[in-house]
């Protein structure tokens, strides 16, 4: 493939931009979907991941409890990730996700979560470099970033840049509204699709979505005194 268009979702957000980076020649298009791209007020992470990331003792952590503890949490999680939107039926078995429990899965992905604030804080001045079309679709309700800091902010930060939002989406427009990742993916290679609209059908295909809302808080942006100086 001479020449790409780069597709990350959550996490890949930041695996988007730094191939976007290296590879200029190889990039056609970019499309974010509810990435991961910037520092974010006050850099936490969950507390696994940071456990797991400790030498030995996240070793001893990750093969004696993670898998169970994970296995019980898995349908929970799961309703976090997709809220307020309706897990599709069937999907923690259709998409693999117990994987990421194995251990050795989990202690790199603990790894590379535990470095991603120091690293998106180093990269991100770099993102005003990159050249190709590029594509934000981000929801309103996302409960696991910071929508209003990552995806506003690659939308400020490179060139030419198109954030779509998403009214009562969730972190997984991936698999909430894939008639709208097509169609972003079909503009990022040149052809005149209309993501507005595209978005308005989503939007009222979803609108009354509520799936954990008495479980799930809403994702505020920590105060800006919160961010490490």
């Amino acid at each position: 493939i001479a020449r790409a268009i780069i597709i990350g979702h959550s996490f890949g957000g930041a695996v988007t931009t730094a191939f976007a980076r290296q590879h200029p020649q190889k990039t056609l298009g970019l499309v974010f979907l509810a990435p991961v791209s910037h520092p974010w007020p006050g850099g936490a992470t969950a507390w696994y991941y940071k456990l797991t990331a400790v030498p030995v003792v996240g070793w001893l952590f990750s093969e004696t409890i993670a898998y169970a503890a994970g296995m019980l949490r898995i349908g929970n999680a799961t309703a976090c990730v997709f809220s307020p939107n309706n897990v599709p039926k069937g999907y923690i078995g259709k998409a693999s996700i117990p994987l990421v429990l194995r251990p050795p899965a989990f202690r790199a992905n603990a790894r590379d979560v535990a470095r991603l604030y120091d690293y998106v804080r180093a990269a991100s001045p770099g993102y005003r470099e990159i050249k190709a079309p590029t594509l934000v679709i981000s929801g309103d309700r996302d409960k696991v970033v910071y929508a209003t800091v990552h995806s506003v902010g690659l939308e400020h930060d490179i060139p030419g840049a198109e954030l779509v939002w998403v009214a009562n989406l969730g972190h997984k427009p991936d698999w909430i509204a894939p008639d709208l990742v097509v169609g972003a993916i079909e503009r990022a290679a040149g052809a005149p699709v209309d993501l507005q609209s595209m978005a308005s059908v989503v939007e009222s295909r979803i609108a009354g979505d509520a799936q954990g809302a008495d479980r799930y808080p809403e994702l505020k942006v920590p105060d800006a005194e919160l961010a490490p100086g």
